[in-house]
């Protein structure tokens, strides 16, 4: 095997890579590489490992001897997987890596939001607690979760670590259909079709993969159809909701809050809707719901031993 690992930083530098050198019999490291160098620097290789750098058509057509790719991630939306396929070039990927740190998160965003936790932090430092004439602050609804039916869209692995957690909350659990999938009962909870869920939710966590066919599945439309006092939590993808969509409907009191973790561009170069500082009860992170160390450390060993099946 001759291995080129394209963005080895992407994972951070507090990782053990030996798992991947050793699957690979060494491999060239780059630590970062620009997408016009990438032709250059996949020329020549059998087996190209990538994070977020993209692939196509053309890098395949300039690149014969491409056998495998391994993504270090789990979304495949950076490869053009009918071209790979085209070209008789094997795509992995990671699954079943980040259950405990994304839905760690997933249920970080939520209790931030039910108890307000940044305004009422936000307060606290402007000095309203010290000029308050009783003992507390209370200008900021809270939301208790106990009793509450958290909606589920997306119920694999991680999806799957979100509803353990809620449940230990005390929430009730519905999951919703992506498209294409059929209703019907999952481990007992009832999954529901999407227009059916959205009015009976109290929280709604997003954890599918984007796809033509859940690409804004969440817009304008379907935000009408929830709860004023619901909240959306996405730490998928970005591109699942509509995020003009969203911001307006936070604007306008359509639902009461939000929290994501992931964005359309990522970074944030040319801005985003979601960015701007008037939208209230919003919750923005780095996409970093995935980057505890042990799951990336996760990521390293289980793409070794992807690349092991295929020698």
């Amino acid at each position: 095997m001759k291995a080129v690992f394209l963005d080895a930083t992407t994972l951070g530098n507090d990782l053990d890579l030996a798992p991947l050198e050793q699957a690979t019999g060494g491999m060239v490291k780059h630590d970062a590489t620009a997408q016009e160098q990438v032709s250059e620097r996949i020329r020549g290789f059998d087996t190209v490992l990538v994070n977020k750098i993209v692939l196509t058509r053309e890098h395949f057509e300039n690149c014969p001897e491409l056998k495998t790719i391994a993504v270090v991630a789990t979304g495949l939306n950076n490869i053009d997987q009918e071209a790979a396929r085209d070209h008789g070039i094997q795509v992995l990927n990671v699954t079943n890596y980040g259950r405990s740190t994304v839905a760690q998160h997933t249920m970080a965003l939520m209790l931030a939001l039910a108890t307000r936790l940044l305004d009422y932090d936000r307060d606290v430092r402007a000095g309203r607690w010290a000029q308050s004439d009783m003992f507390c602050l209370m200008n900021h609804p809270i939301m208790e979760l106990e009793g509450r039916t958290l909606g589920i869209v997306g119920y694999g692995d991680l999806g799957q670590g979100v509803a353990e957690r809620a449940k230990a909350f005390g929430m009730n659990i519905l999951l919703g259909a992506r498209p294409g999938q059929s209703a019907g009962e999952v481990d007992g909870y009832p999954r529901l079709p999407l227009d059916e869920l959205l009015s009976q939710v109290d929280v709604l966590s997003l954890h599918c993969l984007l796809t033509d066919e859940t690409r804004n599945l969440i817009g304008a439309r379907e935000l009408r159809m929830m709860k004023p006092d619901a909240l959306l939590i996405n730490t998928s993808r970005g591109g699942l909701v509509d995020e003009a969509a969203l911001a307006d409907a936070l604007r306008t009191g359509v639902i009461a809050g939000a929290g994501f973790d992931v964005l359309t561009e990522e970074p944030p170069r040319n801005g985003n809707p979601l960015l701007a500082g008037d939208i209230p009860n919003l919750i923005v992170t780095p996409h970093s719901a995935w980057a505890s160390q042990e799951a990336r450390q996760r990521i390293v060993e289980i793409t070794a031993r992807n690349l092991i099946t295929v020698k």
